[in-house]
């Protein structure tokens, strides 16, 4: 069944909660709306402040982190094929493959939607073919419960009843770091994924084009090997 996360309270702050209180005091009815807006302002540019305080991390560590994290899953899942880099057909063969996507920066308000210079996001993807139920629904279901039991946060989980395509999309309590896994029963086809936060290349320079490490490769992916 999908889990289900009940909204939290929001606790007022008490400083905050006087300083209205006084404002509304000295501003009388009529400045209720203008202490409303201060208020909005304030809390939007707090949550935006620092959005682009990110790593300066090389392309290829968040590359290699990605990697293992899919790797782990991979071995939850019980799945023992090895996958060659790349894809052939996507959303039928086998996939193995690196992705770099830009980094994007909402501004003071969190009203813009511009990219950061330098700054990156690498994920990796892989999927397999010929995946059985009896094989991808036990496999999820571990997977579930070995999110729940070391540290993420499972932001939606649906088993797939009456036909329906199987998901698990996952996020680090401490960070950005995203995972999603979906099984298509209908053509017997599972994708998982990992998704980095975003960083800074220590290596870029004004005039770069596109964002780092769009040219990584994976290697040939597979259980993890055993000494």
């Amino acid at each position: 069944m999908p889990d289900e996360t009940a909204p939290s309270a929001i606790i007022p702050d008490p400083i905050q909660s006087r300083a209205s209180s006084f404002l509304l005091g000295v501003l009388g009815c009529g400045g209720a709306a203008v202490v409303g807006v201060l208020v909005l302002v304030v809390t939007l540019a707090w949550g935006s402040w620092g959005s682009t305080d990110f790593r300066r991390v090389a392309p290829e560590e968040m590359a290699d982190r990605a990697l293992q994290s899919s790797r782990k899953a991979y071995e939850v899942m019980g799945f023992k094929r090895t996958i060659e880099p790349g894809v052939e057909d996507i959303g039928v063969s086998t996939e193995n493959t690196f992705g770099s996507s830009f980094c994007y920066d909402g501004g003071l308000l969190g009203l813009e939607d511009k990219t950061v210079d330098g700054a990156y996001s690498m994920s990796h993807k892989w999927a397999l073919d010929h995946v059985p139920a009896s094989q991808a629904e036990p496999g999820l279901r571990r997977l579930h419960q070995f999110f729940k039991d070391n540290g993420w946060k499972v932001t939606s989980y649906d088993e797939g009843e009456h036909g329906r395509d199987w998901e698990l999309f996952v996020r680090r309590a401490d960070g950005d770091e995203r995972m999603s896994f979906i099984w298509y029963p209908d053509r017997e086809y599972f994708t998982g994924g990992a998704s980095m936060p975003c960083a800074y290349n220590p290596e870029w320079k004004n005039g770069d084009v596109g964002p780092a490490g769009d040219d990584q490769r994976p290697p040939a992916f597979g259980p993890a090997q055993r000494d």
